[in-house]
């Protein structure tokens, strides 16, 4: 048996909070566009990674995920993120941090989800 993707859903109240997220600040581009239907939905796409991103209200208020994005070269992307989008760092870990299990670590957290952007020492 052999998977070639993973492919999250996260569901957002409001799917312009992801849009700010995943696209101005981390660069993704729209693949699948139904931002303007009655269910707005849409699967963006950056690298070989993959995220649907929906607007549900009830599963909104159900799921608030956090997921890992591993860069090898994490001081480009903070300082990137930190000049552009500085009010998307997590107030617990909003500077690249060596943590205790090898990887440098920083934090973005916007209305719905925390993604921690990670890079092992041996990258």
């Amino acid at each position: 048996m052999k998977f070639t993707h993973l492919v999250p859903n996260v569901f957002y109240k409001d799917i312009k909070e992801a849009l700010k997220l995943f696209i101005d600040c981390l660069e993704f581009k729209i693949e699948h566009d139904e931002i303007h239907s009655a269910n707005p939905f849409c699967v963006i796409e950056k690298d070989g990674l993959r995220i649907s991103l929906f607007e549900d209200n009830k599963l909104a208020m159900e799921h608030n995920p956090e997921f890992r994005l591993v860069s090898n070269n994490i001081d480009e992307v903070y300082n990137k993120i930190s000049k552009s989008h500085p009010e998307f760092l997590h107030p617990n870990l909003s500077k690249i941090t060596l943590r205790p299990w090898g990887a440098k670590e920083f934090a973005l957290k916007d209305k719905q989800l925390g993604i921690v952007i990670q890079q092992w020492s041996n990258d």
